[in-house]
């Protein structure tokens, strides 16, 4: 899996559309590049873009150590692990998408999409919404919500979970990589060297030996 572009609008501290293109320079021909800028300036947010494109959820909501709620609009309580509570206060509707190259080789661009009732800023929030394309042949994918988010991690090889943990740490995210379970962090190792192959190998010895 690799990513090839990060999209987003309205979403926390960052006001309107902004794109950042992995194939273009200078970032084509970077090794190892930082995201850096003052509190506040979005730095997490681009990195929340990625999941809600990928997963509907993101770290800094999926985290949230307590389960409160907070007034959206008068009248109407969101909780605070409500990964639609990024949209920009004052904005009608905003959006996260993420070009990437599945396991497969093919590309795709998932799309996440919030708005509020009439896209009016005072509105109450509606459900988000998830589409998946395939950029080679131009078509979207069809399923519900529930499916294309499977599809998702399914071209990816990875869930939220545990593309949080290995791939994208959220802050102090690396000690609970540390503290895993051994045979969750052997799943994770697997699936980012693509070494998952020789526990298959190893299954079927054991089960040829049993039948011998």
């Amino acid at each position: 899996m690799k990513i090839l572009a990060i999209r987003g609008k309205n979403l926390a501290s960052i006001e309107e559309a902004f794109e950042i293109d992995f194939r273009e320079e200078p970032l084509r021909s970077a090794g190892i590049f930082a995201i850096t800028g003052n509190t506040g300036s979005g730095k997490s947010t681009l990195l929340d873009a990625l999941c809600l494109a990928l997963f509907d959820d993101t770290p800094r909501t999926y985290g949230a150590s307590e389960n409160i709620s907070v007034e959206d609009v008068p009248g109407r309580r969101l909780n605070q692990r409500d990964c639609r509570t990024i949209l920009r206060r004052g904005a009608g509707s905003g959006y996260a998408k993420a070009d990437f190259v599945a396991l497969s080789g093919i590309p795709y661009r998932s799309r996440w999409q919030v708005r509020r009732a009439y896209e009016r800023p005072d509105g109450a929030l509606q459900n988000t919404e998830i589409r998946l394309y395939n950029l080679d042949t131009g078509t979207e994918e069809q399923g519900t919500k529930t499916e294309l988010l499977a599809t998702v991690s399914r071209l990816i090889g990875l869930t939220f979970e545990q593309f949080t943990r290995a791939v994208l740490l959220a802050q102090g995210d690396f000690a609970a990589f540390l503290k895993a379970r051994q045979i969750e962090k052997a799943e994770l190792l697997e699936k980012l060297t693509g070494t998952e192959i020789y526990s298959r190998i190893s299954v079927k010895i054991y089960e040829y030996f049993k039948e011998a």
